[in-house]
């Protein structure tokens, strides 16, 4: 029997092949590859061996199927086949076109190959296994059953620069992996933006869903390494509206979202269906000087709005560090990026179901036996809120996310004691600590994150209240205060609030007052809880009356009697006798009083009402 097989078959591949048949049809068979006029290999029944025919050696059957025939392991290798595959996996790592790859350092940044080695070495840190390296090998490559069987040359750059590799698709622009990233298991999907400048099209949507529904599964956490132009716009058909398509993305972000911690950093421009992914994930850092993030790209904002915008000032770092607060940290390279989310993720579990994980105490950097001394005793002085905060954390462990964004509240995380804290504190030094609209959606929505994933909340309370005026009410006061009260309110994970100096009006009920279910409300001496400031009590009070005093100075003389009369009624000692607060402590032991109230509350169980969700986002 003669059988003649495809093209480019190997040897041995002849030789099964005709071994195969021959057992099965019980007669001899002749193998034939290609447009060959002789037969490559021939299994011969009389004989009972099958052999290459040109001249190579020769098997006999059985001891070609035993495991342990007369060869040593040391003459059994990869076949040209493995190599075969070996060369094409070689040839998908290089990623896209050559002229593209040599564009990357004048953009400061990495060919993602070299991104994920600097991401995923080191003792702690290894790339473990990637999913899809083959996709969309087919549409392109030259071993692909899609392809006319060029050679591999010529779809790459010569040697001169003139060729042309541009369907280059390795991997279809997208890799998905898994990892252990300083020491933590973690779901990675990184662009590659060599290929059609990061573009999504099928074949690696597909991956990136399949990533997202294995991390549900998993309970491990992603990590988004962005840098892509959107989806590709001449191959949409198939993957942008379908169910399972660039939607599906969203759905599952929304899914994922407070059941594990999603991370992303932007390398790039993240434009259009792009630039959700950053938004919809937990934390968002974007690289300084090559990252930017926008509904459309400058050529359609002028097609649209006939307005002249170039990329950064349309969505670069500082538009959404400081405008948008879509970002929470800025990295000044690729190095940075790395360490910051590094840090970032010790204060958060994997998952939902788990605590975040403790380390070994440290002494904070400054001592607090200065926190006294540095909070004023007058209500309307500044000062920096930090360097009360330097005096209760670890060193070292202070991390702000989203600083110049509603500087008037600090939201940060960081340690007391070895255990991860969130930080919810008032900042005099801005605006006296007022809350402004930005702020108060910048806190709420950690709070909301924080209690998501079992990180306890300190509130560090120093605030004249919410912000009044025209423009604060257009730009959604009372509902950006709705949300942070009800992110306060529902919040489950252990809280304590400290009153350190002034508590006015609706702050003290945002920054988790008693009404608010705190474990604790903890006093300093220089602190105050009431509707307003005497300031402002005696001028809605008494206004009338100090109008009709005639003299200047005696009407002084009795603004500030009536002051200090209104100041010993809100003073911290008459709301500890009160017991409208649970303690009133040294400043110098504060530190000393959380670690002990975290660790005793660590295990608190709360629960909330039977429903399906709350209405207020």
């Amino acid at each position: 029997m003669r059988v003649r097989i495809a093209a480019g078959a190997a040897d041995d591949e002849a030789v099964a092949i005709a071994t195969a048949l021959a057992e099965h049809l019980d007669e001899s068979v002749s193998v034939y590859v290609g447009d060959e006029t002789e037969p490559t290999a021939v299994h011969d029944l009389e004989e009972d061996a099958v052999a290459p025919t040109d001249g190579g050696p020769t098997a006999r059957n059985d001891e070609r199927d035993r495991p342990d025939a007369d060869r040593s392991d040391a003459d059994l290798g990869p076949t040209e086949r493995e190599e075969r595959l070996w060369d094409e996996i070689d040839d998908i790592l290089e990623g896209g076109p050559e002229k593209y790859k040599e564009q990357l350092p004048e953009q400061g940044k990495l060919f993602v190959r070299d991104r994920l080695e600097l991401w995923f070495s080191g003792d702690d840190s290894e790339l473990r296994f990637e999913d899809g390296t083959f996709a969309a090998f087919d549409d392109w490559h030259p071993s692909g059953a899609g392809t006319d069987g060029v050679e591999d040359t010529d779809r790459r750059d010569s040697a001169d620069g003139n060729g042309d590799d541009g369907d280059r698709l390795p991997a279809d622009g997208l890799i998905t992996a898994a990892a252990t990233f300083e020491g933590r298991d973690v779901h990675v999907m990184a662009n590659d933006y060599t290929v059609k400048r990061g573009s999504m099209a099928a074949k690696g949507v597909e991956k990136f869903l399949r990533m997202q529904q294995r991390a549900l599964k998993t309970g491990n956490p992603v990590c988004y390494l962005m840098d892509s132009s959107g989806g590709r716009i001449d191959q949409q058909t198939g993957f942008f509206a379908n169910r399972e398509g660039i939607g599906k993305y969203y759905y599952n972000h929304s899914m994922l979202s407070g059941r594990v911690p999603q991370i992303c950093v932007l390398y790039g421009p993240s434009i259009a269906g792009a630039a959700y992914t950053p938004v919809f994930a937990d934390f968002t850092i974007m690289v300084e000087g090559m990252s930017a993030m926008a509904i459309a790209s400058p050529r359609m904002v002028r097609m649209v709005t006939g307005e002249e915008i170039d990329l950064q000032e349309l969505g670069g770092p500082q538009v959404h560090m400081r405008e948008s607060g879509s970002a929470d940290l800025i990295a000044r390279d690729e190095e940075h990026a790395r360490e910051l989310v590094a840090q970032l993720i010790t204060y958060l579990p994997d998952n939902a179901d788990e605590k975040p994980p403790k380390r070994e105490p440290t002494a904070p950097e400054k001592s607090p036996d200065g926190i006294d001394a540095i909070v004023p005793q007058q209500p309307n002085k500044g000062y920096d809120m930090t360097d009360v905060i330097d005096r209760l954390v670890d060193e070292g462990s202070y991390f702000e996310l989203r600083p110049d964004y509603g500087p008037e509240i600090i939201t940060a995380y960081a340690r007391i004691d070895g255990r991860p804290v969130g930080i919810v504190a008032n900042q005099p030094a801005h605006r006296a600590g007022a809350i402004f609209p930005d702020a108060a959606e910048k806190a709420a929505e950690f709070v909301w994150k924080s209690d998501a994933f079992n990180i306890p909340l300190l509130y560090l309370c120093d605030t004249p209240g919410f912000m009044a005026g025209s423009q604060v009410e257009k730009e959604g006061i009372l509902e950006q205060g709705k949300k942070l009260i009800y992110a306060t309110s529902s919040a489950t994970v252990p809280k304590q609030t400290v009153v350190v100096r002034k508590a006015y009006g609706a702050g003290i009920y945002a920054m988790g007052g008693p009404a608010y279910d705190p474990e604790s409300v903890i006093g300093l001496p220089s602190g105050e809880i009431a509707i307003m400031g005497p300031e402002a009590a005696v001028n809605a009070v008494y206004a009338r009356k100090l109008a009709e005093i005639d003299d200047p100075e005696e009407r002084q003389r009795m603004e500030e009697r009536l002051r200090e009369e209104y100041r010993e009624d809100i003073d911290v000692h008459r709301m500890a006798s009160d017991v409208v607060i649970d303690e009133l402590v040294p400043p110098s032991r504060l530190r000393e009083e959380l670690a002990a109230r975290f660790d005793f509350y660590a295990d608190v169980e709360k629960s909330l009402p039977d429903k399906k969700h709350g209405t207020i986002l």
